[in-house]
């Protein structure tokens, strides 16, 4: 009996250790850990926010970002919101011309850089480059890239505009900038004919 209670704290401790190395990784960036190729983002939660008329009156541009990031859940709502399937046949919360979709959006965050799929509601890594300081400091910048015609930048107002009601109805900082558009110009693959745009800087308020 004595031998067995003397092995009973060594054995607590090891079970100790493998419960905790077998938790999710909690520290990773934005929610997003830096191992991942391609995240599944939770479904979006379709019931929150505040009436329509109150974002509106509380939609602001906010530079002041805390350096908290954002959870996977907060990704998924904004991206939702951003350029989401709302309709069973595929089509979005933002319009485009003839339902063209043409519309690139990625996810610069401190585990690299992430290309948004509605339809799929995932993120595919495409850079492993940590993007903050180069995009001043924000937890989260939204890439816009589309074709450079007078329908593609109209998109891209509606995706940006939809991203700046949501975050004035979940408390969040954003703010659209041209300055920076250049970041990601050599690195990123884009589409034939695509060009980045814009950029929307993401995170809580400070």
């Amino acid at each position: 009996m004595k031998k067995i209670s003397a092995l009973l704290p060594a054995a607590a401790a090891a079970v100790a250790a493998l419960l905790l190395f077998s938790l999710p990784f909690a520290g990773a960036a934005s929610g997003a850990a830096a191992d991942e190729a391609v995240i599944t983002l939770p479904p979006p939660d379709k019931s929150g926010g505040i009436p329509l008329m109150q974002a509106l009156s509380e939609r602001r541009s906010n530079r002041n970002f805390s350096e908290q990031a954002l959870s996977r859940q907060d990704l998924s709502n904004l991206l939702w919101a951003a350029f989401g399937v709302n309709r069973q046949d595929g089509r979005r919360t933002a319009p485009t011309a003839n339902n063209s979709r043409k519309v690139a959006i990625f996810a610069a965050m401190g585990t690299g850089v992430w290309q948004y799929d509605g339809a799929a509601n995932t993120l595919t890594k495409v850079l492993s480059r940590d993007t903050v300081k180069e995009f001043g400091g924000a937890p989260l910048t939204l890439v816009y890239a589309a074709p450079e015609g007078l329908h593609d930048a109209m998109h891209l107002g509606s995706v940006y505009q939809n991203v700046g009601l949501y975050c004035a109805s979940a408390g969040l900082a954003n703010v659209v900038k041209a300055t920076g558009v250049d970041v990601l110009k050599n690195d990123l693959r884009l589409p034939e004919g695509y060009k980045i745009l814009i950029i929307q800087s993401v995170g809580k308020p400070k």
